[in-house]
Order: structure tokens, then C-alpha cells, then sequence
């Protein structure tokens, strides 16, 4: 065993028939992986925490609408990494020509399968401190970066399951650390390809800016339609010190076939700001719980998604501005269109701590039907523990507004053109917002597509 590794030993006594079963999968997959100590001891600690924990259910309120009784992690066979760097001649087309319409990035990262294919990252920004790198390789050379930032945030009981899942399964990840005042000018982006039919891919994305730092950073997940059920797995820890600005994207557009569960933590600190997007166009089944921590007096915090479903997608959106501290801001909007017989769910919730005076919070959801068979629930929420604050929410669910459409015909638009018109004018206030033109036109092309498609 080389030095500073560990090969981790599950135990599969763990007290049922079935939990053994996934454990002994479990362990068969640790026991090839040879990493850094730091990660193989959080990775036995995820497991236990998954094994003690029980499977959440429909009686939960959080977990009403989307029923986990079929997800099975045995069934699933964790990927393994034995491949080497590639050429960008040789990455995955989609890749390619992502690739090709942004060129101005501070740095890429390309993972297949969790396996990292490509990586490159700004000299100048490197000379100045700024890490870009795999967690592996942290682990391995800055152990105490990951000591103070990795799984460190407050997740609730509601995510702990899959959170757990998460960390135990975990198959690529990178860390992005922006050291204080340094303003990354272009983006930092990392593509995840996924095309190994039943395989689960578990990423995380750890980026830190330490105080008066600005980044961008993006997150795009690709794949194929599968024949055979893929699972994907995704955590995000944010932490912004002092006056930091940390942007982030995650634009989801994979194909049939995949579950997603995506679970994002933003820590902002004293004037820091956060400014977050999320775009699910793509898998059978997404999930997103997606938390602001206002951690520091003055923080502000932006919380922006879309969504277009189409076929039969379910899409599940759990968001949290939590306020801890006085004087922050945050603001969510939040908007999903919906065709053919597609479902989604919005469940958000404001919470201010007591003592977390001159809160300024505001969420909206809307939501817009393409058809009759479409339906979506939005459940906002407030829970107020100051006395001083501004606090407001609000949810809609409307059918394409037929006024609308047959004013657009009567000038010549037949209804696909009509309703393409309407449907950017709805996400348009979103989208105007997704830091990148090739991201943004990306998104477009994608939604173009769903509507010629229905």
C-alpha cells in the first residue's frame, strides 16, 4: 500500500439481509480505490451515517411527491476510474462542442464516468494561488483545505440519506479555491459525461473564495439516452469569507434513463454574495435541494432556476434561505414549464433565526402548463423567528394563456411559433441572468428542441 493511502474495510455486518448485500457492493468498490487517508476515513464515516439511516418516505413532508421506494443503491454498480488523460480530440462530442462555443474560461475540467479525461487551468491564476484540481489530488498535497471545507455544511435531516450515499460513493470531485482578492475573470466550468449504462456516478464541487475573491464557476451534466437505469449523484459546498462573490450553474441535460439527486450548499459570509442558478432540462427523474446559508450580517444570496419538462420528467425543487444573521437579502425566483404529461414540485421555505434582525427575503415560483395532462405543486413557506424583517412569497400554476396564443396566430404564427414566443418571454427574466453565452445559447437550443419535440 503506498504511503498516505488507506483501503478502506466496510464491514458487512451491518443487520439485514439487504443492507449487507449493498455493503459487501460497497465494499468491493472501496477496497479497489487506494486514495489519501483523509478521504478514505470520511468515505467509511458517509457509509456508516447511509447505513444507520433510514430510506426517506412519502409520509415525509419533504419527500411527499417524489417516492424513493424503488430506488435501490444494490442495483447499481459504482464506477471506477482506470483511464488516462485524453486529447480534447478525443473527449465525448457533446463535450467537444460545448467546448467549442465558450472559449473564454479561466479553467475546464472534464470527467467521464467520474473519471477525470481533462483538466486545465490558467497559469497566471495558478502563480497567483488559485487551486483547480481534483479532491484526490488535494487530499493528497493540501489535506487541511479539505479539513476545513469538505461535507462541513449543515445539512438537514431530509438530505442526510442520499447526502450520506453521496460522500460514501463519492467518484470524482474537485475543489476550486479562490485565494483573497482575486477576481477570476471568466469562468471555471467542469462537464460531467455519464454513459455507463447502470453505473452510479457520485461528483462533488467544492468551491471556496476567501475574502474580497470573485468566480464564476459551472457545473454541465451530459449524457446519452441509457437502456439500463442510471444513477447520479451530486453534492456542492460553497463557501464565501468576507465580502467574496462566488457565482454558480448547474445546467442538468442528461438523457433517459437517470435519476439525478442534486444536493447544494452555499455558506455565505460577513457582505459576501451568492448568486445561484439551476437548470434541469434532462433525466427521468431530478432532484434538487438547494440551501442558502446567511451565515454573516450583511450577506446576500440570489437564488435563480428553470425548468422544462417534458415526456413524463419529474422534477423535484426543495430550496431553504436561511437567514442566521442580520442585515442579509435573499431572493429566489424560481420558474418551470411544463409539457405533455410531465410533473414538477416546488417546496421552498424562508427561515429567519431569532436575532436575525433587518432580514430582507423574497421567493416566487411560477409555473407554466403546456398541456392538460401536465401538473405541478408549489408549496411556499415562511418560517419567522424576528420581529423586524421583510419577508414575502408567492407561487403560481397557470395554463398557457390562450388569448395570448390566438393574438400571436392572428399575425401569422402557427401555434409551435407562438408558443416558442411564449415560453422565452416566461424564462426570459431567468435567463437573461446565466452568466456565459454559450451556456445560455446551450439552454436555448435545449428548450428549442422540447418544444419542436412535442
Amino acid at each position: 500500500m503506498a504511503e498516505g493511502t488507506v483501503t478502506s474495510d466496510v464491514s458487512t455486518d451491518t443487520g439485514g439481509p439487504a443492507v449487507d448485500s449493498i455493503a459487501r457492493g460497497l465494499a468491493t468498490f472501496v477496497r479497489a480505490v487506494h486514495e489519501p487517508s483523509l478521504l478514505g476515513r470520511l468515505r467509511r464515516e458517509a457509509w456508516k451515517v447511509f447505513v444507520d439511516t433510514p430510506m426517506p418516505t412519502r409520509k415525509s413532508e419533504e419527500w411527499r411527491y417524489t417516492d424513493l421506494a424503488k430506488l435501490d443503491p444494490e442495483s447499481y454498480a459504482p464506477v471506477s476510474c482506470e483511464g488516462e488523460r485524453v486529447t480534447l480530440d478525443e473527449l465525448p462530442a457533446p463535450v467537444r462542442k460545448a467546448m467549442e462555443s465558450d472559449r473564454d474560461r479561466a479553467g475546464v475540467m472534464v470527467r467521464h464516468n467520474g473519471c477525470l479525461e481533462h483538466l486545465r487551468i490558467d497559469p497566471a491564476l495558478e502563480a497567483r494561488g488559485l487551486i483547480y484540481a481534483p479532491l484526490e489530488d488535494v487530499a493528497a498535497e493540501r489535506p487541511e483545505l479539505l479539513e476545513r471545507f469538505l461535507f462541513q455544511s449543515d445539512v438537514a435531516p431530509m438530505e442526510q440519506k442520499l447526502w450520506a450515499l453521496h460522500s460514501a460513493l463519492l467518484s470524482g470531485g474537485y475543489l476550486l479555491y479562490v485565494p483573497q482578492e482575486v477576481d477570476v475573470e471568466h469562468p471555471v466550468h467542469a462537464f460531467r459525461y455519464l454513459d455507463e449504462e447502470g453505473g452510479v456516478v457520485s461528483t462533488h464541487s467544492l468551491i471556496v473564495a476567501e475574502a474580497g475573491a470573485r468566480v464564476t464557476c459551472i457545473d454541465e451534466y451530459v449524457s446519452p439516452d441509457m437502456e439500463q437505469e442510471s444513477l447520479s449523484l451530486n453534492g456542492v459546498e460553497i463557501f464565501g469569507a468576507e465580502g467574496a462573490t462566488v457565482s454558480y450553474l448547474a445546467v442538468q441535460q442528461y438523457g433517459r434513463g437517470v435519476k439525478h439527486f442534486s444536493m447544494q450548499h452555499s455558506n455565505t459570509g460577513k457582505d459576501s454574495t451568492l448568486n445561484g442558478f439551476n437548470v434541469t432540462l434532462g433525466a427521468d427523474l431530478a432532484r434538487s435541494d438547494v440551501t442558502s446559508h446567511l451565515e454573516g450580517e450583511g450577506a446576500r444570496s440570489e437564488m435563480l432556476a428553470l425548468w422544462f419538462g417534458d415526456r413524463d420528467q419529474h422534477f423535484d425543487h426543495h430550496t431553504l434561505q436561511h437567514h442566521e444573521a442580520p442585515s442579509a437579502h435573499s431572493d429566489l425566483l424560481y420558474k418551470g414549464a411544463l409539457a405533455a404529461s410531465s410533473t414538477s414540485v416546488f417546496r421552498g421555505l424562508i427561515k429567519v433565526a431569532p436575532g436575525a434582525q433587518l432580514t430582507d427575503a423574497y421567493q416566487t415560483n411560477r409555473n407554466l402548463l403546456l398541456s392538460k395532462d401536465a401538473s405541478a405543486v408549489a408549496l411556499p413557506n415562511l418560517e419567522i423567528g424576528a420581529d423586524d424583517v421583510k419577508c414575502s412569497h408567492g407561487a403560481t400554476v397557470g395554463q398557457v394563456d390562450d388569448t395570448m396564443l390566438f393574438y400571436l396566430m392572428s399575425r401569422g404564427l402557427d401555434r409551435e411559433q407562438a408558443e416558442r414566443l411564449l415560453v422565452f418571454g416566461f424564462f426570459d427574466e431567468v435567463l437573461e441572468r446565466v452568466p456565459g453565452e454559450g451556456v445560455r445559447s446551450r439552454i436555448r437550443e435545449s428548450i428549442e428542441a422540447k418544444i419542436e419535440g412535442r
